[in-house]
């Protein structure tokens, strides 16, 4: 199996350690020989040593080192210091247990068996340092691969985790975006769809109620149903998509806000006291305060019982300022559970604004909705 990034980078501070600690020295002990020894015993340490150090992170080094160690083994009458500098070559290359095992075993076998066919016999310690190293390197490096098999298997389980824990957040941020969809949605149906079709009915109400006795009243709330309906189809094109945005508030705010105003006047007959100012403002502002209007006027036509409505738009240095009145039967603002109330704030709010609300039975409401503007 190939090495792991980790394992090439020891190998490779490593080989530098071993030319020296390991074919030098054999090298080194070799310039003492016979003459006639020394043409093997000088040139396979060396050869050793470069194949080393240009081939010891191949998978196949570990079998030339086997081979390497039987021949300085049987050239020295032994190579147990080599075989003990080599042990690390036998197991970092591969991750398993059972092959470094065989690998090391080979090792100490060519170590001794070189020694024996060269001369040096069997009892001798260079044999006993051989197998006590080869006991003491398989027993270390066996209690190392657990050490790392169980940090791999920590490591892989962390990761389990990680990947779940990443899929169970990216669900989380799903159902999450989908339900501040789903609540803009059905803010955005109130605000506008739902308050269009509850004007219609009133309107429907009231045409075929007055149909026989007020033909000319009949026909202006039919022309008003006229144009709350196609406002309706209007508003529905761009919750689809199909239509821009500023489409609904285009133009300046107060003429929006006037416009508003003039039909509300028409379709209730409450007397509308507006102040409005030619306020500069982008479109998502604009849509904001018309809607807040809207909401206010809807809550009027449908609680307040109110003759006489106060409608305020002004600039201010720190944004601009829409106040709401009516001289209506008010209510307790603390035990409101309205959908309206509460969609005005979370709009205003996500703009940076806010909404205060002031009332109480028998004394009117006031709705002051605060915007900053930005330069």
């Amino acid at each position: 199996m190939p090495a792991s990034d980790d394992q090439i980078s020891i190998l490779r501070w490593y080989t530098l350690l071993w030319v020296v600690f390991g074919p030098a020295p054999e090298f080194v002990a070799g310039l003492g020989d016979p003459a006639g020894t020394r043409v093997w015993s000088l040139p396979v340490p060396v050869v050793l040593a470069l194949v080393g150090a240009v081939s010891a992170r191949r998978s196949w080094f570990p079998y030339a080192l086997i081979a390497g160690l039987g021949a300085v083994s049987f050239l020295r009458d032994g190579a147990a210091s080599l075989y003990i500098v080599s042990l690390p070559y036998f197991w970092l290359p591969v991750r398993s247990a059972r092959w470094p095992v065989l690998l090391s075993a080979a090792g100490a076998a060519t170590a001794v068996g070189g020694g024996v066919l060269g001369g040096g016999g069997l009892a001798t310690g260079n044999t006993v340092v051989t197998l006590v190293a080869y006991a003491a390197g398989t027993a270390l490096g066996l209690a190392a691969r657990r050490v790392a098999d169980r940090a791999e298997a920590r490591a892989r389980r962390l990761d389990d985790e990680l990947t779940s824990t990443r899929a169970d957040l990216a669900e989380a941020h799903r159902r999450q975006g989908a339900a501040e969809e789903r609540e803009r949605l059905a803010r955005e149906i109130h605000d506008t769809l739902a308050q269009g079709f509850a004007s219609i009915v009133v309107l429907a109400e009231a045409v075929r109620s007055g149909l026989a006795d007020d033909p000319e009243g009949a026909a202006r709330q039919l022309l008003s149903i006229e144009r709350t309906a196609r406002e309706n189809l209007a508003e529905a094109r761009v919750l689809v998509g199909t239509s821009p945005q500023e489409t609904i508030a285009a133009g300046s705010v107060s003429r929006t806000l006037r416009r508003t105003l003039d039909r509300f006047t028409e379709d209730t007959g409450i007397a509308v006291d507006a102040d409005l100012a030619d306020v500069e403002c982008d479109p998502t502002t604009r849509i904001a305060l018309l809607r807040c209007v809207q909401e206010s006027l809807a809550n009027v036509r449908k609680h307040a019982a109110a003759s006489t409505v106060g409608v305020v738009l002004a600039s201010q240095p720190h944004g601009v300022e829409l106040e709401v009145t009516d001289d209506g039967r008010g209510f307790s603002v603390a035990d409101a559970r309205g959908f309206g109330l509460t969609g005005m704030r979370r709009r205003l709010t996500e703009l940076g604004g806010e909404l205060t609300v002031t009332s109480s039975p028998g004394d009117g409401t006031r709705v002051l909705a605060v915007l900053p503007i930005e330069e």
